[in-house]
């Protein structure tokens, strides 16, 4: 559930918060007020395009902001859980941001997210229908999803699917096992190439890091041997070197502790710091006599970052990818000397493969074979009560035409079977007659948008539980309706929002009264600048927005009285 939007600086809007409500949320107000800003600033909230271009003018920057309500949401929380996403038990703060020069920024809950992470948060926690949406309703995949969650089958589509998958990955390695022999051969043998070119080389992990510290030191093996005897004779070997005079201070140190015995301590103290010069100077000494200046040795160390430097930009940009790839190439090898044995593997995997998923595929077909007249019934039910009392639905199958991925696996193997599909292998479609006498036909060839909006209205309130997540938006569903139509559609809106919550954008004061919270949106003047702005409206102030919605600008006794009775009736 959305429970607080925050937007910034983007188009009209310079600033607003809203606090939803659970139920149904209705926002109203004029046209060009604003409204559609504030769904279209959930869409990018939750993963459609942001531009700059959307900064209001003179600022910096945009943001919008929104807190969900993720209590009991499981998929969600998993969802977050495997995305690193911390303490989203009860809710999360997604924020979506962009500066003016086009560079934009996704967080959520204080985390650095991505684009992705926030389209497959989307359908988890909100659904958005807005004007001309209902032309998804004359998708055949759009008919497929509202009846297999109407039928409980979303969990078997799942399975179906990642069984296609499976099919899908073990048909295109049986086209690679069955290449040509001669293509095979052509192969071996440039394996067999990359993989001696790297074998000669005989490189081990790390090398070149070892290789390159080498080369600086013997680059560089006559300043060590200056630099170290410089450090030698000043740390020990000259007579006024600092290990001599540390001597004559720590004498000067044990006469003046026989007189005091508060230098004892200092006089510990100098003796280890004699200590510690003893060690740095032994340290230099030792190090210079293993200083190598070998000017063979160094070419040597040369010549052999060149041969690796070679094979870095052939077969990777570090020793460790190199030899990443002759595993690789090891691999690819072994495959291809056994893969006459493997093919076998292979189409044995395939047919327990196919069986399993024509099991499951078989299950789902049932489940919405046996759904379909349920769905029927219960469309057919609700329509008379938005002014569609003569129509007739239907729910129809039919089998899939035979797709490639079908033709490769019997010219492969043998096996037939009609079609392969993710979703299970049959096409679901809906048909409609909006008229008495009228034959059912699909949606797209009888139904007119206000019809495609009330069915897609009683499609959602049949299917929601299931299908939807919990917060649905509609954004003027009732355009092109009005009247006793308008007040079922309001009635419908107020059923699904004891489920799901709901925001609303109407001009219809029939839906209006329904409300749980009513917003009003209105656009007015600050600072010489065009603002929007969102009221949350007390019992008043609902009563002005229906008289305004009823009969527009004049408030006349009888319009006070009629909104009176509109929200006294719901």
């Amino acid at each position: 559930m959305l429970r607080f939007l925050n937007i910034s600086n983007l188009a009209l809007i310079d600033s607003l918060q809203i606090e939803f409500q659970p139920g149904l949320n209705v926002l109203s107000g004029e046209t060009g007020s604003g409204k559609s800003i504030i769904i279209d600033s959930l869409g990018i909230l939750l993963g459609d395009r942001l531009s700059h271009e959307v900064i209001r003018s003179g600022e910096a920057r945009a943001f919008v902001e929104g807190v969900f309500d993720c209590q009991n949401n499981s998929p969600l929380i998993e969802l977050l859980t495997a995305s690193g996403i911390e303490g989203a038990e009860e809710e999360i703060v997604i924020r979506r941001e962009v500066n003016a020069n086009g560079r934009g920024r996704i967080f959520v809950n204080n985390q650095i997210a991505t684009l992705g992470l926030l389209k497959a948060i989307q359908p988890h926690v909100i659904d958005i229908h807005g004007q001309g949406d209902q032309q998804s309703l004359l998708s055949a995949d759009t008919h497929l999803n509202l009846l297999d969650a109407f039928a409980g089958a979303t969990s078997h589509r799942q399975v179906v699917g990642r069984g296609y998958d499976l099919l899908l990955g073990l048909i295109k390695e049986l086209e690679v096992n069955r290449q040509n022999e001669a293509e095979r051969l052509k192969t071996l043998d440039t394996i067999e190439f990359q993989l001696s070119e790297i074998e000669q080389v005989n490189l081990s992990d790390g090398e070149d890091v070892e290789l390159e510290l080498e080369r600086n030191l013997l680059a560089n093996a006559e300043k060590l041997v200056g630099l170290c005897s410089e450090s030698y004779q000043y740390l020990y070997d000259d007579e006024n070197s600092a290990l001599a005079r540390i001597a004559l201070a720590q004498r000067r140190l044990g006469e003046l502790a026989e007189l005091d015995t508060r230098f004892g301590p200092y006089l510990d103290q100098i003796a280890n710091a004699k200590y510690i010069l003893d060690d740095v100077a032994f340290f230099v000494s030792d190090y210079t006599g293993n200083i190598q200046a070998s000017t063979d040795r160094l070419q040597v160390v040369e010549d052999r970052l060149t041969e690796i430097k070679r094979l870095k930009r052939k077969y990777g940009g570090s020793v460790a990818e190199i030899l990443g790839t002759r595993d690789k190439l090891l691999e690819e090898k072994n495959s291809l000397l056994h893969s006459e044995e493997r093919g076998k593997e292979i189409e044995k995997d395939l047919k327990l493969a196919l069986d399993a998923y024509q099991k499951e595929a078989s299950v789902i077909c049932g489940m919405r074979h046996k759904a379909a007249p349920r769905l029927e019934q219960a469309v057919v039910k609700e329509l008379a009560d938005v002014a569609l009392g003569a129509g007739r639905f239907s729910v129809r199958f039919s089998a899939s035409m035979t797709n490639q991925l079908a033709e490769k696996l019997l010219t492969l193997t043998g096996l037939k079977i009609d079609s392969l599909s993710r979703l299970g292998g049959e096409i679901v479609e809906f048909y409609f007659s909006a008229n008495t006498g009228e034959e059912l036909k699909t949606l797209k060839s009888v139904a007119s948008g206000g019809e495609l909006s009330r069915l897609m209205l009683i499609l959602k309130t049949i299917t929601a539980p299931t299908l939807f997540p919990r917060t649905l938006i509609f954004d003027e569903i009732d355009a092109g309706i009005g009247g006793r139509v308008a007040e079922a559609v309001g009635y419908r809106l107020k059923r699904l929002a004891k489920t799901n919550q709901v925001l609303c954008i109407t001009h219809q004061s029939q839906i209006a009264r329904y409300a749980d919270a009513h917003f009003l949106v209105s656009k007015g003047i600050s600072g010489n600048r065009t603002v929007t702005s969102v009221e949350q409206l007390d019992n008043n102030g609902r009563i002005d927005e229906l008289v305004r919605m009823i009969g527009g600008t004049s408030a006349t006794v009888a319009a006070r009285k009629h909104a009176k009775e509109l929200l006294q009736l719901q």
